[in-house]
Formats: C-alpha cells, sequence, structure tokens
C-alpha cells in the first residue's frame, strides 16, 4: 500500500498553515500529540486527485508543522514517520531538504523520493512512456514570483543519464500536443495554460530532467477566484 507524504518548505508561517486546517476541518478534526510535535488530522473520506493526475482514496489527511516554516502533509502514520525521521537525522531526510532549499529565493521549495509503486496503477498510455516515467526516483523544484510573474522550476532524477534523455525526449514531444488539449478549456484557463505551454523548457542534463514555465501572476489570480 502506498502512502505518500508531502513536505512544504517556503516563506511562510508554518504553525498558521495548521491552526488554518484545524478551523477549516468544520469539527471533523482532532489533534494528536507525537513526540512534541502537534498533528492536525482532518477527517476527508473522499477522492482527492494526486498532482492533477490521478485520483486517490484519502480518508484522513494530517498536517503538522516540523519547523517555523516547514510542514508535513499526508497520512496520520506517514507523518509521524517523517516526524521520527526529523529526530533521527535520517540520510535521506536531509538530502530531501537540500533537494528542497536549493533555491534560496524560492516562495516554496519541495523535495521527495518517489517508488516504483506510485507509477503502478497509473496508466500513462503506452510501453515506453511508462519506462520513461518509471525510471524517475527523484523529484524537487521550487516557485518563484515577481511583481508579475510566478515561476515554477521541477527537476526529475532518474536511474540513468540515458533514462534522463529518454524522459526529456517524451516530456518534448507532449509539448506539441498540449497546444490542442488547451483549446477545450474556458477562457481563463486557456490563457494560463497557453502561457505555461509557450514558456514551458525541458532540459536534460546527466541523469535529471529539468521542467521550467512561467505565468503572469493576473491569470493565475484569475481561476483561483
Amino acid at each position: 500500500k502506498l502512502e505518500p507524504v508531502a513536505i512544504a518548505q517556503g516563506k511562510f508561517d508554518a504553525r498558521a498553515v495548521t491552526l488554518a486546517a484545524r478551523l477549516s476541518g468544520k469539527g471533523k478534526v482532532r489533534e494528536e500529540k507525537y513526540r512534541g510535535a502537534t498533528i492536525v488530522v482532518l477527517t476527508i473520506n473522499d477522492e482527492m486527485k494526486l498532482f492533477g493526475l490521478w485520483n486517490m482514496r484519502v480518508r484522513e489527511l494530517a498536517i503538522t508543522a516540523l519547523n517555523a516554516n516547514t510542514v508535513a502533509l499526508g497520512a496520520p502514520a506517514t507523518v509521524r514517520t517523517v516526524i521520527d525521521a526529523g529526530r533521527t537525522a535520517r540520510r535521506d531526510s536531509v538530502e530531501l531538504v537540500s533537494l528542497a532549499t536549493r533555491d534560496p529565493q524560492a516562495v516554496i521549495g519541495f523535495g521527495a523520493n518517489v517508488p516504483k509503486a506510485i507509477w503502478a496503477n497509473l496508466n500513462l498510455g503506452t510501453d515506453a512512456i511508462a519506462q520513461d516515467v518509471g525510471s524517475i526516483r527523484q523529484a524537487y523544484g521550487s516557485v518563484g514570483t515577481t511583481a508579475t510573474d510566478v515561476a515554477l522550476t521541477i527537476v526529475a532524477r532518474t536511474e540513468t543519464p540515458a533514462s534522463a534523455k529518454n524522459l526529456g525526449d517524451t516530456l518534448t514531444g507532449l509539448k506539441q500536443l498540449a497546444g490542442l488539449l488547451v483549446m477545450s478549456m474556458n477562457a481563463d484557463r486557456r490563457a494560463l495554460a497557453q502561457s505555461a505551454v509557450a514558456n514551458l523548457t525541458i532540459n536534460a542534463r546527466t541523469n535529471e530532467v529539468e521542467i521550467r514555465t512561467q505565468v503572469a501572476a493576473a491569470n493565475l489570480a484569475s481561476i483561483m477566484k
């Protein structure tokens, strides 16, 4: 059974985030104390779309502040595992924090290990695409802002340089098809998607594939109203 956990680090008040989660629970919320940390557990009992790709059933979502500007989100058991890792300074946790903080100017940074099991039930269209995506072992990146734009960087770290090249070629091919897909969106979403595709760059280096894009902050705000 795959139970992912996300760690977000950025220029925000992590304790305020957990407080907001508690207030939004509308009664379906409880607190747990674990090794000195407070875990807020929301009862969801619904499907959520993970990374916009596939649906997963979520019964409970746990949130805890790891420090002043870092939060962990996931199933209660996996969040407790993250707290344990922080107490014991596990090597993989230290590496993920290093990946998530590569850009000191970022508003949000993130890093994650990507187990093979995460792709097991995901229909990626063809065996070739499944093989390319299945080679990803880590992902990291950041979100940055200026007065007018929001920039997103995602880096996929693969098993080998050859896998990175193949993945980069696959993503470049999919970029060509993206322009057709955005035409079915409503006006606000279409403007955002067209901007993201137009500014999208994909570069493979050694065993990493870097994906960068940026959109106008005004376009992003229009779909978040």
